[in-house]
């Protein structure tokens, strides 16, 4: 593990708006169930490939997904509709990284939007050989990001506490 006081302290801290990814994808007939309503598989599988846009664009290097909170499915996403989504990195700790991924469905031919889902997700930054780096510094500028920032280390803390009652047979 990269751990070198001095690559930490001069790895160069970047803003949430430098992580932000926005993503966009038609519901087709390939990525529906029965209903015509898209697959929420195949929604999972996009709010991860947008979310690791996001982590990538922080750290520059691989990541991984550790883990995903869970995920509600509040609108379906219909054939023909257009599935929108945003991530931006909301904290950085040492070696991984919270994202956050908000899913949209827009009617494009009423041009009505609806929220559909949110999700965060934990990444990893990996070198080469696969080992985990240390990520640069997170530097929030808005209310709203600090926000999020002061949100994603209780969320951390509550996944932690889960993982280590899980460990303890709880």
């Amino acid at each position: 593990m990269t751990d070198d006081p001095a690559t930490v302290l001069s790895s160069p801290r970047r803003t949430v708006a430098e992580t932000r990814s926005e993503f966009s994808e038609i519901c087709l007939p390939n990525d529906t169930n029965l209903l015509g309503n898209m697959l929420g598989g195949h929604v999972m599988h996009l709010v991860d490939v947008c979310g690791a846009i996001a982590a990538m664009r922080h750290a520059r290097c691989a990541v991984v997904t550790a883990s995903v909170d869970h995920m509600t499915f509040l609108h379906p996403v219909q054939i023909g509709s257009l599935v929108r989504l945003r991530s931006q990195v909301n904290r950085v700790f040492r070696t991984s990284m919270e994202v956050g991924v908000k899913v949209w469905v827009e009617n494009l031919l009423t041009g009505e939007v609806k929220h559909t889902s949110s999700a965060y997700l934990t990444f990893v930054a990996l070198d080469q050989a696969g080992n985990k780096i240390v990520l640069p510094a997170l530097h929030p500028e808005t209310g709203e990001e600090f926000r999020r920032f002061e949100e994603a280390g209780q969320r951390r803390a509550y996944r932690l506490a889960q993982k280590e009652g899980t460990r303890q047979g709880g």
